[in-house]
């Protein structure tokens, strides 16, 4: 079994959902070195999150975006932790909904994902910076 694993630096982005794909595959190529097996994606912040869907109309991501601030709303005054701003509790808890990690099978040297699926970081504050995933992939 070969095991892979190295931690990619993504740049800081505007709040929203954004693909995220090739730059998980560029940032692990050995990738490429495993017919079957399993990568998995992890996250390493609680305020943004990550998710698969949609990787062919961008409209998709903005109606998350949008169900999302609908569904989880700033500026609460029941929040009691809020002095790291408005955006900040709101982002922990649609983090907490979405997850910090996908599973994605490894088929024929390449991520088996399906035709119209990419893998999306959750930017979930105002100013998040940039985040970091680690990518594992395992398998033969």
């Amino acid at each position: 079994m070969k095991i892979f694993q190295q931690t990619i630096t993504l740049s800081e982005r505007r709040r929203g959902f954004h693909l995220v794909t090739s730059e998980i595959i560029k940032g692990l190529p050995q990738i490429n070195e495993i017919q079957t097996g399993i990568c998995q994606v992890f996250i390493q912040h609680t305020s943004a999150s990550l998710t698969i869907n949609e990787n062919a109309d961008p409209t998709v991501r903005k109606d998350f975006e949008m169900f999302f601030n609908k569904t989880v709303r700033e500026n609460d005054p029941e929040y009691i932790h809020d002095y790291e701003g408005s955006d900040d509790m709101p982002a922990h808890l649609k983090a907490a909904l979405l997850g910090s990690s996908v599973l994605i099978p490894i088929r024929n040297n390449r991520l088996a994902l399906g035709t119209w699926q990419g893998i999306y970081l959750c930017e979930h504050r105002n100013h998040g910076g940039a985040r970091s995933l680690v990518v594992t992939a395992w398998g033969i």
